[in-house]
């Protein structure tokens, strides 16, 4: 999704470096990006770094990169990465405040939004308001918040690069294309761990075969939400609005080998495709060099050797969470809020051990079904509907803790 201002941090070959403010450094997105960046020191350059809580990681990255600032969400982890780089030039900021400062800091060229969770929001938010080029990787802004910013990005300029794999090859396919002669977008969906088991081997499952993911490796959050599909739904929601398109232009199958991220069915009935290892590396390399193709030392895509490429309809009833993602998004207003706060403390409660696995999908329900509802006209009314939902469930929690609640 572009704005209609010429986007700040756009490279042409042999120009200055791109500097780059990392949220959500020391998480899986953030490595991997930290990874594409140290192969191109010509070309990017670290300005800022930002992380939940973990300090030890942050410190060792911010002794690499030497950046300007780095933020820590969490007050007592970010007195400790202060302590120890105080004998460097980097400034150690603490709090949500922090994380907001490195998302609008001024000499940084672009954001990569890598944060999971709603506490990724409000940075994002804040460098859309800056007129930032963001690359991306955080889910919640566009699902909690998707008009809101979409619409004040049109205003700032501010251009939105998606770094997640299937919204990358989207955003690839329609380079050059009439957006008006789309019929359809076609999302892939592995089918997480859990895509051959039966409902009563589901009841069963534990956290630690659900982070056991077959193809990608992600962090706990997302790999859960790829067991259930909700991932795929928040998708769903995140392309309704970085393509401008209807709900009923949207469509998941499953395909096992995770080779094709996605595909785009124009109107005389041509369907394109982007094909690629999975590796989270190549959108992020993607995102951070567009709209150039930088080159990687990766061996290419050998089709021969992929052998069959499997497409499949997803069994009906089989992922209710992507049901309800549908529910939500054409609701709209407060409900993918809602729906999103809640996904977060299910996800939570069964990675300790308080939920069982199979009560995720009736949790999300639930609060669908007994949220405030609104307009969502406003960030605070959003953020309101999200804390509503977290309230009211750390209320009832002992309800959901039987399977057969």
């Amino acid at each position: 999704m572009e704005g209609r201002r010429q986007p700040r941090g756009t490279l042409a070959a042999g120009a200055l470096v791109r500097r780059i403010a990392l949220l959500g450094s020391t998480g899986s997105i953030g490595l991997q990006a930290l990874e594409v960046i140290a192969r191109f020191p010509d070309r990017f350059s670290v300005a800022a770094l930002a992380c939940a809580s973990s300090a030890d990681r942050i410190v060792a990255q911010a002794r690499a990169c030497r950046p300007r600032l780095v933020a820590v969400a969490d007050e007592r982890a970010a007195r400790r990465a202060a302590a120890a780089l105080r004998d460097t030039d980097t400034q150690v900021l603490a709090g949500p405040a922090g994380i907001v400062q490195c998302a609008t800091l001024p000499e940084a060229d672009m954001v990569l939004a890598a944060m999971v969770g709603i506490a990724g929001l409000r940075p994002v938010w804040e460098a859309v308001r800056a007129g930032k080029r963001i690359g991306l990787a955080n889910k919640e802004p566009l699902v909690v918040a998707g008009r809101l910013i979409t619409r004040e990005a049109a205003r700032t300029g501010a251009q939105l690069l998606p770094i997640d794999s299937e919204h990358s090859a989207i955003f690839q396919v329609l380079q050059g294309q009439d957006r008006r002669a789309v019929r359809r977008v076609v999302l892939t969906a592995s089918g997480g761990a859990f895509r051959g088991l039966s409902p009563e081997q589901l009841a069963r499952v534990t956290p630690e075969q659900a982070l056991a993911h077959p193809t990608w490796k992600m962090g706990p959050k997302v790999t859960v939400d790829s067991a259930t599909l909700m991932n795929k739904g928040l998708e769903l929601i995140e392309a309704h609005w970085l393509f401008g398109l209807a709900p009923e232009q949207l469509d998941v199958v499953l395909h096992r080998e995770s080779v094709v991220h996605s595909l785009v069915e124009f109107v005389d009935g041509s369907v394109l495709a982007q094909l690629a290892r999975p590796d989270m590396r190549l959108p992020i390399q993607y995102a951070l060099g567009y709209p150039e193709r930088l080159p990687r030392d990766e061996p290419p895509l050998d089709l021969a050797q992929c052998g069959a490429l499997r497409f499949e309809p997803l069994p009906q009833g089989r992922y209710p969470c992507l049901d309800l993602a549908r529910q939500a998004l054409c609701e709209g207003g407060r409900a993918p809020a809602a729906l999103n706060a809640a996904d977060e403390v299910a996800v939570a409660w069964f990675l300790e051990g308080r939920l069982p696995f199979t009560q995720i999908p009736r949790l999300l329900d639930w609060a669908l079904s007994n949220h405030e509802r609104g307009p969502g006209d406003t960030l605070e009314e959003l953020l309101a509907a999200d804390r509503e939902i977290r309230q009211r469930l750390d209320q009832e929690w002992e309800r959901w803790t039987s399977p057969a609640a």
